[in-house]
């Protein structure tokens, strides 16, 4: 089965074919991210512009690349959530579009769900069968979760961040440390410079604001605004100086270890029973994350999984790769489908 997959839940436009739902015959994405440096973030207007311009070429490249013409395409498979309603709204409706001009079948997939299915990507990657059940930690710009996958398709919320996501705290706190846009990898790269116990930042409440989220565990949610709070009081007490390069790495070590730090806490509380721990979305790149984790899963003696760096991120190969197996919502029912910028976990049908 070859699935073309279209993903623009935010600001990568990305186009993908993949075949059973594990072989990844092209992968092509295109990063906004120097349309957005500029206003330290994501501008959803400018987001869904770029999608429009640019989505049409990448598909024709993503078939191009995985060597198959257009009539050996079996499925179109489309984000259409969560994300930006604008974003996601371009690539749904192209791959609507693609579905009846190609006459197969549409599939909509929950743009999370595709995050965890990431570490399955490839033919040397783990299989399902071969984990399940395990934890996985879904942390990126948009979105912190820890979710119970006990096979593809069923999936329980166990916690989430219930402000602001990690990858959005470490794009802030790169912002007021001066440091540019995307915060989260040049974070990472000062951060091996500096002194990570140099401030001490809060790790952050869980139960403030957790009602609004029935059926989490407080015990296992996240809190990050008051991390990016406390650095910015703290440069208003200690401002940086010029040449004060020392100082800054250790303050970003410092803050990237507080981010950490609450990451790591909440895992391992979840990880009970043997069950093995997996992490999926942009901030899992991180190496200091991706150290904690391994030190974690030796710790409690399970297998530790991380989807190839190219999967990491947004990208589309990791939603044709769960339409490829036959979750999603699928057929009419699809293509009658309106974008769902607050989908939550759990929604994937098989």
């Amino acid at each position: 089965m070859n699935v073309l997959g279209i993903e623009t839940s935010c600001d990568e436009t990305s186009a993908s074919v993949v075949r059973h739902g594990r072989e990844v015959l092209s992968n092509v994405v295109f990063s906004q991210t120097h349309l957005h440096a500029p206003y330290g973030g994501v501008v959803p207007e400018i987001a869904s512009r770029s999608h429009v311009e640019t989505l049409p070429s990448i598909i024709v490249e993503a078939i191009s690349k995985s060597g198959l013409a257009w009539e050996d395409i079996d499925i179109v498979a489309s984000t259409y959530g969560p994300g930006l309603a604008s974003s996601l709204l371009v690539g749904l409706s192209a791959a609507k579009g693609l579905s009846i001009r190609l006459g197969k079948p549409l599939c909509a997939i929950n743009h999370v769900e595709a995050h965890i299915y990431s570490i399955f990507l490839g033919d040397d990657a783990p299989r399902p069968e071969e984990i399940c059940p395990f934890i996985t930690l879904v942390v990126s710009g948009g979105h912190t979760s820890l979710i119970r996958v006990d096979r593809v398709g069923s999936y329980k919320l166990l916690g989430r961040t219930i402000d602001d996501a990690a990858g959005e705290a470490f794009d802030k706190g790169a912002n007021l440390l001066g440091l540019g846009y995307p915060g989260g990898p040049v974070i990472d790269k000062v951060s091996r410079m500096g002194n990570k116990d140099f401030v001490k930042f809060p790790r952050g409440k869980h139960s403030y604001g957790v009602a609004r989220f029935p059926g989490v565990d407080s015990e296992l949610c996240f809190s990050f605004s008051g991390v990016k709070t406390a650095l910015l009081y703290y440069l208003k007490n200690s401002p940086l100086m010029t040449g004060e390069e020392d100082k800054r790495n250790s303050i970003a070590a410092s803050y990237q270890e507080a981010i950490i730090d609450a990451l790591i806490d909440k895992c391992r509380k979840t990880l009970t029973g043997g069950l093995n721990l997996a992490c999926a979305g942009g901030v899992s790149l991180n190496n200091r994350l991706r150290l904690r984790l391994a030190e974690l899963a030796s710790e409690r003696k399970v297998r530790l999984l991380l989807a190839k760096p190219e999967h990491c991120a947004d990208n589309a190969a990791m939603v044709a790769g769960l339409a490829g197996t036959g979750c999603g919502i699928c057929g009419q029912e699809a293509l009658e489908l309106d974008v769902c910028p607050n989908l939550e976990t759990g929604t994937c049908k098989v």
